[in-house]
This record gives structure tokens, sequence and C-alpha cells, in this order.
């Protein structure tokens, strides 16, 4: 897309440090899921949920959590349709990207996040979690598994290609 700041993935593999944390973001229109991944990259981890306010306040507070954790890149999920298409939700993704990208020099790439959300609740579903507990639970969860679905593909690049 024109004027996306976002990195194709080896791009980003790029222009990410070579060690250290990354961040994931399950983007949505009431609440920001946040996973942060450890330092080599293997595991992520479910951080927190931001209740969103307007933009320049969680962008300061997504950029204060990045420099306190020492984050080297972003990971966010880009709600595609089942048919690959993008739809009003992928749109507001990379508008925040858009915008974001004014605020921080922090490199940024898009994962494919069909079904995280089903595939999280199913998962708590299972586990029996309650309702409230599902609903604080279901964006960070979301998010660390975007995240770690990017992580894994790190894992086997080279084993693939």
């Amino acid at each position: 897309m024109a004027n996306d700041p976002a990195l194709s993935l080896n791009d980003f593999l790029t222009a990410v440090p070579p060690q250290g944390r990354l961040i994931g973001l399950d983007l949505g229109t009431k609440t920001i899921g946040l996973a942060l991944s450890d330092l080599g990259r293997g595991i992520a981890s479910p951080m927190e949920t931001i209740r969103r306010k307007k933009f320049t306040i969680d962008a300061e507070y997504l950029l204060g959590l990045c420099a306190k954790h020492e984050v080297g890149g972003m990971v966010l999920g880009l709600p595609l349709n089942m048919d690959g298409s993008e739809g009003p939700r992928a749109q507001a993704t990379r508008a925040f990207s858009r915008n974001l990208a004014q605020k921080t020099d922090l490199p940024v790439t898009y994962w494919d996040e069909r079904l995280s959300t089903a595939a999280v609740t199913r998962t708590l579903l299972e586990a029996d979690s309650s309702r409230a507990k599902r609903a604080d639970a279901v964006d960070k969860m979301a998010a660390a598994y975007i995240l770690q679905g990017f992580l894994d593909r790190l894992g086997h690049m080279g084993l693939d290609e």
C-alpha cells in the first residue's frame, strides 16, 4: 500500500537488531492487546491490554512500554478477511501504523491475524474461563498468538526456503 511504513518480513529483519524483544499488537476498536517476546525471540508472552483513549495518548503509552522493555520492533496483527482481502479493520490497522511511524523509528511489520481471536477464545472456553476473565484476557492473548506465529515463522526461516 502506498505510504504504508510497515516493512516486508525481510526488510523488517534487516531493520531490527539481531537480538532483543519484539512487541506484538492486536488492535481492536476499544482495546489494544500487547504481547512481548523474550530476548531470544522464541516465546511470546501476553503483556497487557490498553483501553483505547485517543491515538496520541495510546501511542505515547505504547512507545513508553517499548522503551522500558527495550523493544526492537513491532508486529501488528493485520485483520484480513477470510478470502485474504482487506476490510475496514485492516485499513484502520494500516492507518494506525502510518500515524505511529510519525512518532517513532521502530520498525513495524504486519502478521496475518485471521482467526487469532477465535483460537484464543476457544482455548479459554476449553479452560472453562469465566466470561469476565475471558474478556480481560482475550486481547493480550490474541496479541501473544499473533506474535508467536511471527516468532515461529522466524524460527523456521532458512529451514524451508
